[in-house]
Formats: C-alpha cells, sequence, structure tokens
C-alpha cells in the first residue's frame, strides 16, 4: 500500500461489538469490555432471556441479548463474538419463541421481545 493510500485511503471501519469479549464455559457466560462493568451469570440461575431493541445503532450496538437471573444477568450485544455461540445454546431451549427473535431483528424502534422464560 502506498503513502497516499495510507494517507487518504478509507480505513476499515470498527465495529463497537468488537471491544466486547464474550467467554463462554460449561458453567457460566462472561462478558467484558473496557469502559463497562464485567457481568456474568451462571446458566443454571438464568431465568428469562430477551433481545432489547434500541435505537442507538449504527455507532452504537442497538441490539442485545439479555441473560437475566435473580441477582445477576449479562447483555451481549447482536455482532459480538460470542453472540452466536450463545445463541445456539439457548435456541434449544424448550419453549424458546422464534417468532420474537425474528420480530427483533426486523425492528428499528426500542422495545425488548421475550424469547424465554424458566418454568
Amino acid at each position: 500500500m502506498g503513502i497516499l493510500q495510507k494517507i487518504f485511503g478509507k480505513s476499515k471501519p470498527k465495529n463497537p461489538e468488537d471491544n466486547f469479549l464474550v467467554t463462554i464455559t460449561k458453567e457460566f457466560i462472561r462478558v467484558e469490555h473496557t469502559e463497562r462493568k464485567t457481568e456474568e451469570i451462571l446458566w443454571n440461575d438464568i431465568k428469562e432471556i430477551k433481545l432489547i431493541n434500541t435505537e442507538d445503532g449504527p455507532f452504537l450496538p442497538d441490539v442485545w441479548l439479555a441473560l437475566l437471573g435473580e441477582n445477576s444477568g449479562c447483555l451481549i450485544p447482536h455482532g459480538a463474538k460470542g453472540f452466536e455461540a450463545v445463541y445456539d445454546i439457548i435456541s434449544k431451549y424448550e419453549n424458546f419463541n422464534f417468532d420474537n427473535f425474528i420480530s427483533s431483528m426486523s425492528c428499528t424502534y426500542n422495545e425488548e421481545f421475550l424469547l424465554w422464560k424458566k418454568e
């Protein structure tokens, strides 16, 4: 790459979701970010799973997977590395609401979509 290309060329835009680190183990899910408090929840402690849509995009994450427990929880932005792996696990939960997942993916306003609730 020439010097003029380096100076005037377009740089690849960075996705805000790239700043999140999602760790998945058999026991827990942890979400880390340099500018946020680390969040963690045990798989067994999850009581509700939601997708939360905001109007914050495209320069901030605008779709969040919320894993919620009694005293803990974590938010994973759609597009973060690890989102798909968590989704692959939770989408196998009995009574997972795929219709709400689809509705969330076509939503552009502030809205919450319940995907699963522990019975």
